[in-house]
């Protein structure tokens, strides 16, 4: 890598000079690229007796992260988070990825080299290879963009239908850790020690994990009915496969993991961790429901999964309405994030 080209702006070098830079970047593609960078477009070998599944996420500055708060291989480790956490929901293994950036005028160099830092070092972990994309001119905000290719067994696939009344619901890791993360980043005081559950909410935004080995493991051994990652929040994920399965739920407030960071935020800000924690977003984590005869399956799914939480929150109800027992009273279930609301006038 030549460094000395990191002070220039992507203006300054020119667009197939940063075509051919990011390119030297990528490591070798697997023997099923046929054609990776450097074409028109990808060609690639399906994997024998297997079905592709296609997903697409994008990260607006401004919308999705700030520059000042998010450095920016942080900002392409997570475009292609978003990605994969949408095949793991799908039960699908990641293998191919393109990446789209439209960048400012006066973007440096050295923030591109930056997001491939970010995104090719997760890329590696998930044996995902980077084939091909698009670069553009924006007149205003950095925008990048991920279509992630993934594949799975017909009999495997998880989707957000399907759900039953009576079906357990389950969730994995610890909810609210990442927006709390943000917003001690947005409170400003980096002279404050942060603490350890702190960092970990903080790294839980930057850093967030897609949970591919938890979504596989639960097509492979078909224990899940219907399942969601939770990237706008576990209201919102609740409400989408109620919605999905014509279904209601019924929640326990108590039973929801909530990270121990967000628990002490919510302590110092006098907020309710509950309502915090179900409209945060960006945990990145897996809503799944599984009948209640398939408990050991899921059991047997988390253990192949590694060092992750899964815990049981609530049930799937014939009755439509979304209730949450909080401090033991029934209460509706809070709105989740959406993009575009409707408010009133």
């Amino acid at each position: 890598m030549d460094h000395a080209l990191t002070d220039q702006t992507v203006t300054d070098l020119g667009e197939h000079a940063l075509i051919r830079r990011i390119h030297t970047r990528v490591p070798p593609p697997p023997p099923s690229v046929i054609l990776g960078i450097g074409d028109d477009a990808a060609v690639v070998e399906s994997d024998r007796g297997s079905l592709s599944v296609i997903t697409t996420d994008t990260m607006v500055e401004g919308v999705h992260f700030d520059r000042t708060l998010t450095p920016m291989d942080a900002a392409g480790g997570k475009v292609l988070t978003a990605s994969l956490s949408d095949l793991a929901a799908m039960g699908a293994t990641p293998r191919y990825a393109l990446l789209s950036l439209c960048l400012p005028d006066k973007l440096l160099v050295s923030d591109v080299d930056n997001i491939l830092d970010g995104l090719l070092a997760l890329a590696a972990r998930f044996k995902t290879a980077l084939v091909g994309g698009n670069i553009t001119r924006s007149g205003g905000a950095l925008s990048l963009d991920v279509t992630a290719v993934g594949s799975v067994k017909r009999r495997r696939i998880l989707t957000r239908t399907g759900t039953l009344p009576g079906d357990d619901l389950y969730v994995s890791g610890e909810i609210g850790g990442a927006a709390t993360g943000l917003s001690w980043m947005r409170d400003g005081k980096p002279d404050q020690p942060m603490g350890v559950a702190m960092e970990d909410c903080r790294h839980r935004y930057l850093w967030p994990e897609p949970r591919v080995r938890l979504g596989t493991q639960l097509g492979r051994n078909r224990a899940a009915r219907a399942c969601i990652d939770l990237s706008d929040g576990l209201a919102d994920g609740i409400r989408q496969l109620s919605q999905a399965g014509a279904v209601g739920a019924r929640i326990d407030a108590t039973l929801i993991p909530i990270a121990p960071g967000a628990r002490h935020w919510c302590e110092i800000h006098d907020a309710d961790p509950i309502l915090e924690a179900m409209t945060g977003g960006e945990d990145y984590e897996l809503l799944f429901t599984a009948p209640p005869n398939m408990r050991r399956r899921v059991a047997a799914a988390q253990r192949l999964a590694g060092k992750l939480a899964v815990t049981r929150i609530g049930q799937m109800t014939k009755d439509p309405a979304l209730v949450l027992v909080h401090n033991g009273n029934p209460t509706a279930l809070p709105a989740g994030y959406e993009h575009f609301r409707a408010t009133d006038s």
